[in-house]
């Protein structure tokens, strides 16, 4: 990659291989403050509370009365959960087992 053009297909590797790297909290902070506007960590972060309160039982009307989010993007979030490739269902919940096993 010696300043040559990529392909977007290179550049997502790159992406998703530094954010590999990313091995603690804080380094994720950073990596994200820097690549990211406040406005898209937030909406990230929406994402996650909102896929969190589905995963535990919630209804889509007390998911958006808690978490200001469209509608459309929790139907999003819903399908990712049930059709999606595991980033919610799986890693969220595998997240949320590992903090409540921490603080047992």
């Amino acid at each position: 990659m010696n300043g040559e053009v990529t392909t977007l297909s290179e550049q997502l590797e790159l992406l998703f291989g530094v954010m590999a790297t990313l091995d603690t909290p804080e380094k994720v902070k950073r990596f994200l403050t820097d690549v990211c506007t406040d406005t898209e960590i937030e909406y990230m972060a929406q994402r996650v509370e909102s896929a969190r309160l589905l995963l535990s039982g919630a209804t889509y009307q007390q998911v958006s009365g808690a978490v200001k989010i469209s509608s459309a993007t929790l139907s999003r979030v819903n399908r990712c959960i049930k059709h999606g490739s595991g980033g919610y269902a799986g890693l969220l919940a595998e997240y949320l087992a590992e903090e409540r096993e921490k603080n047992s």
